[in-house]
């Protein structure tokens, strides 16, 4: 399969009740589940078997991109990264997002999907201003030389919604 741009779009609503071949996660470097998107993944996938998954690989570095099954999503894979803490922006902040979203790609890539959406990866409780994070993310996708046909950007709120709508 020939690598191209995939086409990008912004969407409001549910992240979980996306139908595409995968969904990233906003996880905890221990993929405990949690607060925000994570929990809502947790919650919709199913808490027992996914953490049951979750625990068998582990942990997940900030930065990187692990995957299990999607249970009881309309989606057949979640995709798990781990975002920067936002401290100021002068710690790896930007380099360390820029790679959550490339290694979502390669990892949807490694399991041949050719959908995939993502949320707005540290931008509830880790802190990462959203018009920043908004902005690496279109870059980083737009940049990224992938098998993937559609990438879906979810935003959960209005605001976001309205940062992805005028980047794209």
């Amino acid at each position: 399969m020939a690598r191209s741009n995939p086409r990008l779009e912004a969407a409001l609503g549910d992240i979980t009740a996306a139908r595409v071949d995968a969904v990233v996660n906003a996880a905890n470097r221990q993929l405990a589940g949690g607060g925000g998107v994570d929990g809502a993944i947790h919650r919709a996938a199913g808490v027992t078997e996914l953490q049951a998954a979750c625990r068998v690989i582990g942990e997940c570095a900030p930065g990187h991109a692990v995957a299990t099954e999607g249970f009881k999503l309309a989606a057949r894979w979640i995709i798990h990264t781990v975002g920067p803490m936002w401290r100021d922006g002068a710690h790896q902040e930007a380099e360390i997002l820029a790679s959550c979203y490339r290694s979502c790609l390669a990892v949807a890539d490694e399991l041949g999907a050719t959908s995939i959406a993502f949320p707005a990866i540290s931008t509830g409780i880790y802190g990462y201003p959203a018009q920043l994070a908004a902005a690496i993310a279109i870059t980083t996708v737009r940049e990224t030389p992938t098998d993937v046909t559609l990438v879906c950007f979810v935003a959960f709120d209005l605001d976001t919604f309205a940062l992805y709508q005028q980047l794209l």
